[in-house]
């Protein structure tokens, strides 16, 4: 079983060996419908490869009257209205099952992509994992009906038709058998060539997607950038591409045999029935059967040709869906791991952590007591953001080992120790809900009351107020209605509400006015009361209170201590101040060192 950060509660044990084995173990969770398909399958075909036997009866009745005639056309006609009534039970049962199997899927996907690591979804494009959540899990309902449902079709519509003709004269299989295994063949071939074209077609659907997904999102820097021209030319490019490949499956289906073997099956059936009729081995009505059921036989062979492709491209999408599931994180959830209330004491030791190649941080060591406020700073790219994003392991450590109270933090139960741990970044992310539901989004339970409290702390309340609808008021997608100081609030509001141990603040108030950082800087040293704040931040007036400051450069840590310690000994620090305007102390001779 792959390594994951979520587990779905009383996840249903799903065979994940292969893509076919997957779908049979999603498609037997519904014992009951795939019993009802096969069953009104069965009397559908029975009943409608019934009739031409029927037919036959009657035309033996026409030509040697004996008085039941009618009889005959009244059974002909129950056994057809039977048919009917079972294909469309057999047709709502297998709709029924192709729409539970499209929502186990997809269910199944989603709750694996929660439970990827970041590293895994950082490596993804949104794009193509759109196109697996919503198209390739539609492609499988599409490939059980109408797809296996003619396949299945296409099995009982040639099998009745045979053990018909056996029973009217066995050796009226002769033509029929030598079709079949003609039809094997031919089908064969068709689907090894159908299969790849399948594949790489599902495979450009989410090239196309990733393309249409980048651009929407990134509209704003497109048209800044005047490159719509550009944009427009890249997705003509790849719709072609996509289009390309169906017009290839086109080809291939166009190069369809079985229909060709069947015509040329037809004739010499009746052919040889002729030949029957002479030698007096075979009568009339039974040539007149023989033909209706020589007849019932081109339904599922030229159905075939849809089906198969409708099942190729079942199997594709199911072979990347299954892809995504199987893939193993870097992470696991630990369940039954430590799990207590959090003090707050962290511990780097000997930290390292590498990313895509490149090492961000290097042999790092420090120490935080319970309650402390740590600052950390350093240029940009100096791994300030990626210290932090450590300690709740939105990433594991590639050497050394973290410890909150004492406890390696690979050794908790992921769930209570992210739980007891926010962080406000500065691109603060908000979902297309109410400011409501934003706020309260790590305390779901939390009470109109709470919510509104946790507002005021952040100085968001009057903001808030100032809407139509108050708390009410949808934000749009990542908050697009807010500005940067107001999402940043909210996320702020979204934290007191969750009462962390440990805060975590990237530049939290970057995008915040003056007037209103001060009252935020209140809320946040309410806030820090108790709690263990890191603070990432440039801003002198937040740095100068903290308890104690760690200096960063190119993944190191190359200083720390207080506000004045760090002044007096550290160059990298005295240089990230050299802009402002104080005054800085003669630089000691000996640089403090972490």
């Amino acid at each position: 079983m792959s390594k994951r950060e979520f587990t779905a509660a009383n996840a249903y044990p799903y065979d994940h060996s292969s893509p076919v084995r997957w779908l049979i173990s999603h498609v037997m969770r519904r014992k009951l419908l795939l019993g009802l398909v096969l069953l009104f399958g069965f009397i559908s075909t029975y009943t409608y490869t019934l009739s031409p036997v029927l037919i036959g009866q009657a035309a033996e009745e026409i030509m040697h009257p004996n008085g039941q005639l009618q009889n005959i056309a009244l059974l002909i006609l129950g056994v057809l209205v039977l048919s009917g009534l079972a294909d469309l039970a057999h047709s709502l049962s297998i709709e029924t099952l192709a729409q539970h199997l499209e929502t186990g899927t997809r269910e199944e996907l989603y709750a694996s992509l929660l439970g990827k690591s970041q590293t895994f979804h950082d490596r993804q494009r949104v794009g193509d994992i759109m196109a697996r959540v919503t198209d390739d899990t539609f492609q499988l309902n599409v490939m059980m009906n109408p797809g296996l449902f003619f396949i299945f079709t296409t099995i009982l519509g040639i099998a009745m038709p045979l053990v018909q003709m056996a029973l009217l004269r066995v050796e009226l299989l002769l033509v029929p058998v030598i079709f079949v295994i003609g039809y094997v063949v031919a089908l064969r071939h068709y689907t090894r060539q159908l299969n790849p074209v399948a594949r790489r077609q599902r495979g450009q659907f989410g090239k196309l997607n990733a393309v249409l997904e980048e651009t929407i999102s990134g509209i704003e820097i497109v048209k800044a950038s005047a490159q719509e021209p550009f944009e427009r030319h890249r997705f003509r490019r790849n719709a072609r591409l996509f289009r390309d490949f169906f017009v290839r499956q086109g080809f291939i289906e166009a190069r369809y045999l079985p229909l060709l073997l069947f015509g040329i099956a037809t004739g010499l059936a009746f052919l040889h029935a002729i030949i029957l009729y002479q030698a007096g081995s075979l009568s009339i009505p039974e040539i007149v059967a023989y033909m209706g059921l020589m007849g019932t036989l081109r339904f599922p062979t030229f159905i075939s040709v849809f089906s198969f492709s409708m099942v190729q491209l079942g199997l594709a999408s199911a072979e990347r869906i299954l892809s995504i599931i199987t893939t193993e994180t870097e992470l696991d959830e630990n369940i039954g791991g430590y799990n207590r209330p959090v003090e707050g004491a962290i511990e780097f030791e000997n930290v390292s952590f590498s990313f895509g190649g490149k090492n961000v941080l290097e042999n790092i060591s420090f120490r935080i007591l319970p309650g402390q406020t740590v600052a950390i700073v350093g240029q940009t790219g100096s791994g300030k953001t990626t210290l932090t994003q450590l300690i709740n392991r939105t990433y594991d450590v590639t050497a050394g080992r973290i410890l909150i109270d004492g406890v390696d933090v690979r050794d908790w139960d992921l769930s209570a120790l992210r739980s007891q741990i926010s962080k406000i970044e500065q691109d603060v992310f908000l979902f297309s809900r109410s400011l409501a539901e934003n706020i309260a989004f790590g305390a779901p339970d939390a009470t109109r009351e709470e919510i509104e409290q946790a507002a005021k702390e952040a100085q968001a309340h009057n903001f808030i107020m100032s809407f139509a609808e108050g708390y009410e008021t949808t934000v749009g997608e990542r908050g697009v209605m807010l500005s940067g100081g107001q999402r940043q609030r909210i996320a702020l509001a979204r934290a007191f509400l969750s009462n962390p141990r440990i805060l975590i603040l990237d530049d939290s108030t970057s995008a915040i006015d003056s007037a209103t950082e001060d009252e935020i800087q209140k809320a946040i040293r309410r806030a820090q009361e108790g709690r263990t704040t890191l603070l990432i931040t440039h801003r002198l007036s937040q740095i100068r209170w903290a308890d104690h400051i760690l200096v960063l450069d190119r993944g190191r840590l190359v200083a720390s201590g207080t506000h004045e310690e760090l002044l007096r000994r550290s160059p990298h620090y005295r240089r990230i101040f050299s802009r402002y305007d104080v005054d800085l102390p003669p630089l000691e001779t000996q640089p403090l060192t972490a």
